[in-house]
């Protein structure tokens, strides 16, 4: 599960098996047990387990913020 960054607490990473055919460019966030799942394109929700709407927002935000290093790092990890 190679990690990304992590950010006040929250961890940002995904699965080195992201499905065969592999999923879109996503990430994976955890905290305290809560866990929510992020697509980039466009940034949304794909599955949340535990967070407020206010936090899913703020997370969000977080990700639309540093897609481009999400991605970056999704593309050095599987290849293009």
């Amino acid at each position: 599960m190679p990690t990304i960054f992590q950010l006040e607490g929250y961890r940002f990473f995904f699965f080195s098996n992201e499905g065969n055919p592999r999923e879109p460019i996503h990430v994976h966030i955890r905290k305290d047990g809560n866990r929510a799942k992020f697509w980039l394109y466009p940034v949304c929700v794909a599955n949340n387990q535990g967070y407020t709407g206010k936090e899913l927002n703020k997370l969000a935000q977080i990700v639309d913020a540093r897609k481009d290093e999400i991605e970056r790092a999704w593309h050095e990890h599987f290849g293009n």
